[in-house]
């Protein structure tokens, strides 16, 4: 179904976009320079892409395809949630600092989506 392969096809975009965004973060660190808009707007967007993923997700359980583990919920839910806890534990500053924080949360979920990934059975 389409729903199927939008799901597996963002999976490999957020695990992609991911690690290039958190890449991007470690450059910031390094280089001591403060997070600009263009970074916060591909920040937003891989919240977005999870938000999305989650979205399809949903509407699959709702199709009758249920993941094999229970716990690949937890690592959606957890996708959903991390970014948007890392800029309330930031209280959304943007010095270079908040860089480090969001490209080890980027590799974090990184793994969350290979794991997720395995755990769905398919």
């Amino acid at each position: 179904m389409i729903t199927t392969r939008l799901h597996d096809g963002l999976a490999n975009t957020i695990l992609i976009y991911s690690l290039i965004v958190a890449a991007w973060s470690f450059w910031i660190y390094i280089r001591r320079r403060d997070l600009t808009p263009q970074y916060w707007g591909a920040l937003a967007i891989v919240a977005l892409i999870f938000v999305l993923q989650a979205a399809i997700g949903v509407v699959m359980l709702f199709q009758g395809r249920i993941a094999i583990r229970g716990v690949h919920y937890l690592y959606g839910a957890l996708g959903v949630i991390t970014l948007p806890a890392v800029f309330a534990f930031t209280r959304g500053r943007s010095t270079y600092r908040e860089a480090l924080f969001y490209g080890l949360t980027l590799l974090f979920l990184s793994g969350v989506v290979l794991r997720a990934t395995i755990t769905a059975g398919g």
